[in-house]
């Protein structure tokens, strides 16, 4: 629909940009809490300032980023850097000792894939899903957040030089600058690729039911059997973490404080798999424990960041706040397809951010 004037913007249409506004927020600020408020932030200062804009200036997608990006610098001035475990420092021995937990504002948060997921052609979902991975997010913080800005605006939504200027406030030349020293941190940074999450893959599938049952039987050797050798494993909010296949087996034999625990299927976060992870209480109720997000690297776990503390966001996964009897997972077909799309085409997910953009 032609639009004349700011008058003229449905709400409908200001509306289609809150998937693609999330997306975008929870990259350049790294936190799943902060985004509710950062997009309704967004979407309220533009209906306000509605009138005032021009159609022939600008494309209401450019102009809508410009302040989501305001509002997102605004909140990020006097913010910490948002991290993963293995980012805060060298992993543990394997003691017993996680140490004093960090402020939830020192982690980077999981977001479900269903919040920022719309329907794509299949490359593009496989590019985006890269692009939300944990460790790019872990990445895009080691940023500037004007840089941040920059490559996001470029790399991953594809907007031109232009655009992305108007969004930025700058010259075309500062843009450019910005994302060429965006891209230059970024390499040195760059995490490893993993394999797309396939409800159609039997491999996946059998992998991720090894892993479960492994972990509720407390079998040891079971669980070195599905994890990659250099695998990794942390507990947000402790900053302590486990390097290598070896040290997670030898903390398992050492302790049995998940003895009870259970795990059930959610809807994909970040890109990659989820468990809920649920504890009895005293009364031996199963109640939501942690969320654990699991990436897979040729045909091996590679990394399981278990989020302690997320009982209560666990809807946003698909999971129940009481589990069935019986209920184990993976989830329907269904429900795949509605938060991820098509993304049977490709195994491997391509490093994003190096690809020419249009100018």
């Amino acid at each position: 629909m032609a639009v004349k004037d700011g008058s003229d913007v449905p709400p409908a249409m200001l509306e289609s940009l809150r998937g693609p506004l999330t997306g975008y927020c929870y990259r350049i600020l790294g936190s799943a809490s902060d985004v509710d408020d950062a997009v309704q932030e967004t979407m309220m200062r533009a209906l306000r300032a509605i009138d005032g804009f021009d159609p022939e200036r600008a494309a209401l997608s450019t102009w809508v980023h410009k302040i989501a990006t305001n509002v997102c610098l605004d909140m990020l001035r006097s913010a910490q850097r948002r991290a993963l475990p293995w980012d805060m420092g060298p992993a543990s021995s394997g003691g017993a000792d996680l140490g004093v937990p960090l402020p939830a504002a020192r982690w980077v948060e999981p977001l479900a894939d269903s919040r920022v997921m719309g329907t794509a052609d299949p490359a593009s979902l496989a590019m985006r899903g890269e692009t939300l991975r944990l460790a790019f997010i872990a990445a895009l913080q080691r940023l500037p957040p004007r840089q941040r800005v920059a490559l996001v605006l470029r790399d991953v939504l594809e907007f031109s030089a232009v655009e992305a200027a108007e969004v930025m406030r700058t010259s075309v030349a500062a843009a450019n600058s910005a994302l060429q020293r965006a891209r230059a941190t970024l390499d040195r940074h760059r995490p490893h690729p993993a394999d797309t999450p396939r409800l159609d893959d039997v491999t996946q599938l059998d992998l991720l039911h090894r892993y479960v049952k492994a972990f509720q039987a407390h079998d040891v050797q079971e669980l070195v059997a599905v994890l990659a050798h250099d695998a990794r494993s942390g507990m947000p909010p402790f900053a302590w973490w486990l390097d290598g296949a070896a040290h997670i087996a030898a903390v398992m034999s050492a302790s049995d404080a998940c003895g009870d625990d259970r795990l059930i299927f959610g809807e994909p976060a970040n890109g990659c798999w989820t468990l809920g992870q649920y504890r009895p209480n005293e009364n031996g109720v199963l109640v939501p424990f942690a969320l654990l997000v699991l990436e897979l690297r040729d045909g091996r776990i590679s990394e399981v960041v278990t989020f302690l503390g997320w009982g209560d966001r666990f809807a946003e996964f698909g999971l129940p706040d009481v589990p069935e009897a019986d209920q184990e997972g993976p989830m329907s077909p269904a429900a795949f397809g509605r938060t991820r799309g098509d993304m049977s085409t490709t195994t491997r997910r391509p490093h994003p951010c190096h690809r020419p953009t249009r100018n």
